[in-house]
Parts: structure tokens; C-alpha cells; sequence
């Protein structure tokens, strides 16, 4: 059985990611008893995602502004503001975002997907240190950890 949680915007953990973008961890494992993670994620036109599966959760997105394109297996999809996505987990999948900026919600259940943000992300709390950036090797460690596996690179556009 888990508890209420609540907190205040200023208590969202705030993650530095690819390209500088920032990611905030809302809910996590810890204040949900295991049963969800939802991200904010905060992105440019260009942001994507390798081709990649989840072994351990389903993942949702809720696209609150912005539009982007999501492959699941073999079908390409545009999605636009407002639009959602649910993806079970084992299913292949990626996204490319196509719109100068997106606000995007990211649920996962069960919760465990922010170990894998944090820890290729960077707390913002802290000192950036020089030359830190989020490599290819250090998402596939931390997805690996994370049960999940990366497949290859995002799609072509026109695929």
C-alpha cells in the first residue's frame, strides 16, 4: 500500500539531458510505492530517442504542447498537441519531436523508468561539471541497468 504524496513544483527533481533540455521527475518509485514514474519532459524540435524497448514498464506520453513523430514496431505515427501514446513494454519504439518546442508528459508503470533518467542525466541541484555531457555509452548503461535495451539509432524520417 503506498501513501499520498504531494509536493510543490519546487520539490521536482530537475535533470539536465540531451541537448541541454531539462527533464522533471514528478512522481518517482519512492512516493508511489513502486507503482508509477511521471516525467515533464521540457524539449526542442530535433530531440529523439534511439530506437529502444522496455523490458520492466509500460510507458505513456502526453504531448501538452508540440508535435512528433513515433515509431511503434513498424508503423510511423504523428502525433500532435494533445495527442497521447501508450506503449507496452517488449514493443520496439522511438520519437523524434518536430515542433520548435514540446512540453511532454511521460508515465510509467511500474515506476523504475528515473533510475534510468538519473543516471545518465544531471541533477541541476549541483555544479555542472566541465566538459559533462549525456554519451551514447552512458545511455546504454543506464538502460541496460534500467531493463531496457537499445536498439539502434532513431529512424529515418521517412521511415
Amino acid at each position: 500500500m503506498s501513501l499520498a504524496y504531494i509536493a510543490q513544483a519546487a520539490d521536482h527533481q530537475q535533470l539536465e539531458w540531451i541537448g541541454g533540455h531539462t527533464l522533471e521527475i514528478l512522481l518517482d518509485g519512492k512516493s508511489t510505492g513502486g507503482q508509477v514514474t511521471v516525467v515533464r519532459s521540457h524539449l526542442a524540435e530535433g530531440s529523439d530517442s534511439p530506437l529502444h524497448l522496455h523490458r520492466n514498464e509500460d510507458e505513456m506520453f502526453v504531448l501538452l504542447r508540440g508535435e512528433g513523430l513515433f515509431w511503434v514496431g513498424d508503423e510511423r505515427h504523428e502525433v500532435g498537441e494533445g495527442g497521447s501514446v501508450f506503449l507496452p513494454r517488449n514493443i520496439p519504439h522511438a520519437y523524434r519531436f518536430t515542433s520548435p518546442e514540446v512540453d511532454l508528459l511521460t508515465i510509467c508503470t511500474p515506476s523504475g523508468m528515473e533510475d534510468f533518467f538519473r543516471a545518465a542525466g544531471r541533477d541541476l541541484r549541483g555544479p555542472r561539471p566541465e566538459g559533462w555531457e549525456i554519451t551514447i555509452p552512458a545511455l546504454v548503461e543506464a538502460a541496460k541497468r534500467g531493463g531496457q535495451e537499445i536498439l539502434g539509432p532513431p529512424p529515418a524520417m521517412d521511415a
